[in-house]
C-alpha cells in the first residue's frame, strides 16, 4: 500500500464512539486510526488463524497499515497510540496506522451505535491506581451489572436532514433500568403513537414498523451468532464494542429489507463482501443491488489478546447477552406498537 499524506484524509464524521482521531479518505470507504501493535496483531490473527475462523465474519476487513506523513500530537499521543495532526507533511514523523473498511459506509442515512462490551474495563498489567479507577467506573455506569454501556450513537432526523447526536456522556450517566429506552431512542419507530411518546426533537426521527422490525429481527440474529463465536474464542477483550448500523432512509432501508431479507437477494451479505462491490450494475445493465439494511460487527480490539486454554471472556459474552435481551424487549415493543397501530 502506497504511503499517503495526512492532507489526504480527514476526520471521519460518523463516529460516535472510541478516542478522537479517526480519519477516512476522499472516498470514504476505509477508516484510518491510530495503531496500537496488540491491535494489529490480532486483526492480522483474526483474518490468517484458523482458530479464530468462527469470528471472522463478525470482525471489520482489515486493510492493513500505512504510514502518515504529518506531525504527531503529542497531547493526543498516549499509550502506545499515535495521533498525526492532519495538513502538516515533514519527513521526520511518519507513523503505522491501522485501516479497516468503513461500516457505515454507502449508508446514506446511518444509523449508529457503539456499545461497550465487557465487566471488566482494565487489562492485568494495569496500574492498581488505574484498575482502581477502572473498577470504579464500571460500578457507578451500567457496565459492571449489566457488561454494557451505550458509547454513543447517531439517530437520522428526517425534519431537518442531519443526524441526532447522542453522546458519550449519556450512556455513563444512565442507570441499567434505563437501557432500553437507550435502545429505543436508538430504533425509534415512525407512527403518531409512537412519536407522541418521544421529546420534540426527536419526533422526526424513525423507520415505520414494516422496516424497523424485519431489521431488529434479523440484527437479533447476527448479534446471537456472534455470541456463540464468542463462547468459541478463548480471548480477553477489553474496551472492545458491537457497532450496529442500519439505514434511516425509508426507500433505501425498504429496498434493503426487501432484497436480503425477504430472499429477493441472491447472495448474502457475506458473499456480497467477498465478491462484486454492491455498487456496480448487475450483468446485463439491470438495476444496481441495494446494500444491507444494517451490519453489526465487533470493534477496538486495542486491547484484546489470545488467552489459550483461558476459555471465552464471560463478561464480554455477558453482554452479548444483555444486548439480545434489549434487542428482544425493543421487537416486543414494535409487534406491540405494529398491532395497536393496525399496521403490517
Amino acid at each position: 500500500m502506497s504511503t499517503p499524506v495526512a492532507s489526504d484524509y480527514h476526520a471521519l464524521a460518523s463516529q460516535v464512539g472510541g478516542h478522537p482521531g479517526v480519519m477516512t479518505d476522499s472516498t470514504g470507504s476505509v477508516v484510518v486510526k491510530p495503531a496500537l501493535a496488540a491491535e494489529v496483531e490480532f486483526y492480522e490473527a483474526v483474518h490468517t488463524n484458523p482458530i479464530f475462523e468462527p469470528l471472522r465474519p463478525y470482525v471489520p476487513k482489515f486493510l492493513g497499515t500505512l504510514s502518515l506523513q504529518g506531525q504527531v500530537d503529542q497531547e493526543k499521543s498516549k499509550d502506545g497510540a499515535i495521533f498525526v495532526k492532519a495538513g502538516i507533511e515533514i519527513e521526520e514523523d511518519e507513523k503505522d496506522s491501522i485501516v479497516l473498511e468503513n461500516l457505515s459506509f454507502k449508508f446514506l442515512k446511518p444509523n449508529i451505535m457503539d456499545i461497550k462490551l465487557g465487566t471488566i474495563l482494565y487489562e492485568r498489567t494495569a496500574s492498581p491506581e488505574k484498575r482502581a479507577r477502572m473498577e470504579k467506573t464500571a460500578r457507578e455506569t451500567t457496565s459492571l451489572e449489566t457488561g454494557v454501556r451505550l458509547t454513543g450513537f447517531q439517530v437520522h432526523d428526517h425534519f431537518n436532514n442531519s443526524p441526532i447526536i447522542i453522546p458519550k456522556s449519556y450512556g455513563k450517566t444512565i442507570k441499567s433500568s434505563q437501557l432500553p429506552e437507550g435502545i429505543r431512542r436508538f430504533f425509534p419507530m415512525l407512527t403518531d403513537s409512537d412519536k407522541s411518546k418521544r421529546p420534540p426533537e426527536e419526533s422526526g426521527t424513525g423507520i415505520p414498523p414494516d422496516v424497523l422490525l424485519p431489521i431488529l429481527e434479523c440484527l437479533r440474529e447476527d448479534i446471537a451468532e456472534i455470541k456463540s463465536a464468542l463462547e468459541q474464542a478463548e480471548i480477553r477483550m477489553v474496551g472492545g464494542s458491537l457497532l450496529i448500523v442500519y439505514e434511516a432512509d425509508l426507500e433505501t432501508a425498504r429496498e434493503g429489507v426487501k432484497y436480503w431479507v425477504d430472499g429477493e437477494g441472491v447472495e448474502d451479505e457475506e458473499e456480497n463482501e467477498e465478491g462484486e462491490d454492491s455498487d456496480e450494475e448487475e450483468e446485463g445493465g439491470q438495476k444496481k443491488r441495494p446494500g444491507p439494511p444494517y451490519r453489526v460487527k465487533l470493534i477496538d480490539f486495542a486491547h484484546t489478546h489470545h488467552m489459550p486454554g483461558g476459555g471465552p471472556d464471560e463478561g464480554i459474552v455477558f453482554g452479548v447477552d444483555t444486548v439480545l435481551k434489549l434487542l428482544d424487549e425493543r421487537i416486543a415493543e414494535v409487534k406491540e406498537e405494529q398491532a395497536a397501530d393496525g399496521t403490517s
